[in-house]
């Protein structure tokens, strides 16, 4: 080797047989992780073990609408280990957000949501971790398990356009409208669980329309918010039973709030303040936030829309000088911080400001008003005052005389009579 060394670097040059160093200094590198991952395999051999997948993999179905048990035993081959930790971990594939979620526990048993109209998709693989493999968690070989429901009823009678509603959080509406196909004599029938429920009850009371059931109503006490809140709409018919349908949501994400019911405006020379009072109802005044809408209509005809995000519940700006009047509109839902999303509650009534020439007017209206009002005052001091004159008057015959001469040169002949 010290031969084949030296004639290297008579021959070569001195670049290449830098380079020559650095690929030997990364095949030693390279050799050593090989063999520390050969004594790891090693090592994994000597426990005289297979780390096998979990035994008896079943899912039980406990009537919770697609809230289901997903069971296993541990492997034969680890059952008589007694220094080694098992663990398992567990792969299953959400249909509602349409991604696979990863749990790792140490128990034999995990519940998870699925659709009980798609395929069921679980993978699960047994990790293991020894004195005897140094530390480290060696994983074994996964087991792939799919189920696939079998979808009964008639063809097409599956109900369609589900809609769900929380009003302010006092009640729940949950409409739908027929399958494709509608058999006669078709009736529907809703069902619903959560985690607080011994079991599924019906719906509470049933929205009819045209003497056909379209939706349920939920008060406030059958409902619980951050929870899965399951459904099952299936029915009835002359022609058979009607295909199933499945829904899983949580509550809180569907509230929509009562409209803004008052909408107020102090207008100045310069600015503009608008405050409303938060929409009645269950949800509380934080977890709201209003969208502001403004209309503007410019001197020259054409028209601006502007929206702003809002969390409080007053909004102060600049009126613009080009503008000849603006109107406003609020509504609200709930926030990020107290939902994932919801639902806009509808427009509040809208407010605008005065345009010019409705100020003209109004001013025209005002200066007439007092116009006339002045007149009638005046008016009824002066007959007031001829009044007392006439009585004081008919005292003095000649004064009198002399009064009732005035008041026909003064008056016009058809007023002159009521003041004689």
């Amino acid at each position: 080797m010290n031969l084949y060394h030296q004639t290297m670097t008579m021959t070569l040059p001195r670049n290449i047989l830098l380079l020559t160093k650095e690929f030997a200094w990364l095949s030693a590198v390279m050799i050593v992780l090989l063999t520390q991952k050969a004594v790891s395999t090693s090592a994994v051999m000597a426990c005289g073990v297979s780390v096998d997948p979990p035994a008896s993999i079943q899912i039980t179905d406990p009537g919770n609408l697609g809230y289901l048990t997903i069971h296993w035993a541990q492997p034969a081959s680890l059952k008589n280990l007694t220094d080694c930790k098992i663990r398992y971990q567990l792969r299953y594939y959400d249909t509602y957000e349409e991604r696979w979620r990863i749990v790792r526990t140490h128990e034999l048993s995990y519940s998870a949501q699925f659709d009980l109209e798609k395929p069921i998709k679980i993978r699960i693989v047994t990790l293991m971790k020894c004195t005897c493999t140094n530390g480290t968690e060696v994983q074994g070989e996964e087991a792939d398990r799919e189920y696939t429901p079998d979808l009964t009823g008639v063809e097409g009678s599956r109900i369609r356009e589900f809609h769900c509603v929380f009003h302010g959080k006092e009640y729940m509406d949950c409409t739908w409208e027929s399958g494709p196909v509608q058999p006669p004599n078709s009736q529907y029938y809703l069902y619903y669980w959560h985690r607080e429920m011994d079991e599924t009850k019906g719906c509470p009371e049933y929205i009819i329309l045209n003497e056909v059931r379209r939706g349920c109503r939920f008060p406030h006490q059958s409902l619980l918010e951050f929870s899965q809140f399951n459904m099952c709409v299936n029915g009835s018919s002359a022609a058979g039973s009607l295909r199933a349908a499945f829904f899983s949501l949580e509550v809180q994400n569907y509230v929509k709030p009562a409209a803004v019911s008052s909408l107020q405006m102090l207008e100045t020379v310069e600015r503009l303040r608008l405050d409303w009072v938060p929409p009645s109802g269950l949800v509380p005044d934080h977890c709201l936030e209003y969208e502001l809408e403004s209309n503007v209509v410019m001197k020259d005809g054409k028209e601006k829309e502007h929206r702003k995000l809002l969390e409080k519940t007053s909004y102060d700006l600049l009126k613009d000088g080009e503008s000849k009047f603006t109107c406003f509109r609020v509504r609200s839902k709930m926030s990020m911080y107290c939902a994932d999303q919801g639902l806009w509650s509808d427009w509040s009534q809208t407010t605008c400001t005065a345009s010019e020439e409705k100020t003209q007017y109004i001013s025209s209206w005002h200066l007439l008003n007092l116009a006339l009002g002045i007149t009638v005052v005046v008016v009824f001091i002066l007959c007031l005052s001829l009044w007392i004159i006439k009585n004081l008057c008919r005292k003095n015959d000649v004064i009198y005389t002399l009064y009732k001469q005035k008041i026909n040169e003064t008056l016009p002949t058809a007023l002159s009579p009521i003041f004689q």
